[in-house]
């Protein structure tokens, strides 16, 4: 095992999965829970109103373990689709993928931007207090690199 700070932070005990694909096909509307998707690449999930408008923000993460969390502060189970974002990733940290590109499945590779900061519509979806719940737990936003077919279980890894 290493002691440099640089090589630990790019060791990973296993991938993560996809573990749910949400598309929202309009603006305010909810987001419609699907077993495959594709990405493309500079756009994001084809059949998603928010295509590539921003360069930064193509597909956006959450990781499953802080759906659980957000709930526990809650006091009530927080469905994937409240959150509005595309992809739930489980059995991986997904703040330590900050600045780091990830495979999905066998095509698929992201950039992962910066943090998905929660909205006023978390307040909105998750019922009183879903704003600062989901503080700290909004997930990742993402630039597609590679574009391709994903689907839940596929595997979510760093690309070295």
């Amino acid at each position: 095992m290493s002691e440099n700070m640089k090589d630990l932070m790019d060791q990973f005990h296993q991938p993560g999965t996809i573990s749910w694909i949400g598309l929202r096909p309009g603006k305010r509307e909810p987001l419609s829970s699907v077993q495959s998707a594709q990405i493309a690449e500079g756009k994001g999930l084809v059949g998603d109103h928010y295509q590539g408008t921003s360069g930064n923000r193509d597909v956006t993460l959450i990781q499953a373990e802080h759906l659980e969390a957000v709930g526990k502060i809650l006091g009530k189970e927080v469905p994937p689709a409240l959150t509005r974002r595309n992809l739930v990733v489980s059995g991986l940290n997904l703040l330590s993928m900050m600045d780091k590109k990830i495979k999905i499945g066998d095509q698929v590779v992201l950039e992962i931007t910066g943090l998905c900061h929660p909205c006023s519509r978390m307040e909105e979806n998750l019922g009183f207090g879903g704003y600062n719940a989901m503080r700290g737990h909004g997930g990742l936003t993402s630039r597609v690199l590679s574009g391709g077919t994903i689907k839940v279980g596929d595997s979510v890894k760093v690309v070295e």
